[in-house]
């Protein structure tokens, strides 16, 4: 029974709500373009083909096209679902302000203007959200501690690159020029670097692109790893010099970096068994791809905790959904001698729209007291 209500609140979330939510939008544009019926019919047309474009990405179908055409229509498919998103609230607000009398019907029948507003506002929009996205911000994070650590260590840390039709090469090239001019101890990957498919990784050769990282790159597995095949991902991964930790450990000059396996795996070790093998003596760092339950990294001992999977919702107002589920969507974050540091991701998923939010890594300088 909990397994028919998960998959009826997905199937309402990815096909029932956007279908809604289309045809919603696509009453409104019929009504307010001010067009003979024939442009107005190729309005919705070309609205129709982003819909279905988004519909094949949901399905797979790209799996199946050429790569250049895979990689249009996986473009196309989810920036036209981040765009009725922000079609559906901005018909919401004129129709809730229409039934209070703040804004007059006639704003919605065959109104140039109204419809030229919304477009321009649209574009600047996503225009802003397109460039925010390329911006990588990085932010420094300063620990001390009485453990040894030798002369210190300095770690990369990441999550979210979401490799795939929509970030490719050019994109992973910048990314390894980048640890390569830090030249960190180490990079740790909080999961979810295969996008959603193996197959756009391996016709883009991006394996070849992540063996020129200088250092050593360690990474624990996150949910879009198991959508894309675990086994796939794993191979992927060390065919890239990534080191895979599922439940295992490493050794980072004389830190303990500790990878779980994400909780799509049913069967991972709980994070106090996972400990048991661990001296705490040394200074220890986890990797734990979805940030539920911090406690449990308090209660074990954990000095370090790098999460990521929330993407701080990537637009607004998806942020105030994250921050109200997760304890801490992004950024620092302490629970008594534990710290904390969710990446608002790298990349992303879907289309390359940062609205209110931000793409980020971070630099953490672990220093003897």
């Amino acid at each position: 029974m909990i397994i028919f209500n998960f998959f009826y609140m997905w199937f309402a979330i990815f096909f029932i709500l956007p279908v809604a939510g289309f045809a919603y939008v696509l009453w409104h544009v019929w009504t307010i373009l001010p067009l003979a019926s024939v442009y107005r019919w190729c309005a919705v047309g070309v609205g129709i083909l982003a819909f279905a474009m988004m519909l094949m990405s949901f399905g797979k179908v790209t799996d199946h096209l050429p790569l250049g055409i895979a990689k249009a229509v996986y473009t196309v498919g989810y920036s036209s679902l981040f765009i009725l998103l922000y079609l559906v609230m901005a018909f919401l607000l004129l129709d809730l302000l229409r039934l209070v009398h703040v804004v007059p019907a006639a704003w919605l029948r065959s109104n140039g203007t109204v419809a030229a507003v919304i477009a321009v506002v649209m574009a600047v929009v996503f225009t802003a959200g397109y460039i925010n996205y390329g911006v990588k911000r990085c932010r420094t994070v300063s620990m001390s501690t009485e453990k040894p650590v030798g002369n210190g260590v300095t770690l990369m840390m990441l999550s979210d690159l979401h490799l795939g039709y929509h970030i490719g090469p050019g994109e992973l090239t910048r990314l390894v020029e980048t640890i390569n001019r830090l030249r960190p101890d180490a990079v740790l990957i909080a999961g979810d670097i295969v996008d959603g498919n193996i197959r756009p990784l391996e016709e883009q050769h991006l394996a070849d692109i992540l063996r020129l990282v200088d250092v050593p790159v360690y990474a624990c597995p996150g949910n879009h790893e198991y959508y894309a095949g675990i086994e796939a991902s794993a191979d992927f991964m060390r065919r890239a010099g990534i080191t895979l930790l599922r439940d295992s450990m490493a050794d980072v000059k004389g830190i303990t970096v500790i990878g779980r396996d994400d909780r799509s795996n049913p069967h991972r070790k709980s994070l106090g068994a996972l400990m048991k093998g661990v001296d705490k003596s040394r200074y220890t760092v986890l990797m734990d791809h979805q940030p539920y339950h911090l406690e449990q990294a308090e209660r074990a001992g954990v000095d370090f905790q790098l999460s990521g999977h929330t993407h701080h919702g990537q637009l607004w107002p998806v942020s105030w959904i994250t921050d109200a589920v997760y304890e801490v969507s992004h950024g620092e974050y302490s629970r008594g001698r534990t710290h904390y540091y969710v990446c608002p991701g790298y990349g992303l998923w879907g289309a390359k729209f940062r609205i209110g939010t931000c793409s980020e890594y971070a630099v953490l300088r672990v220093a003897g007291a």
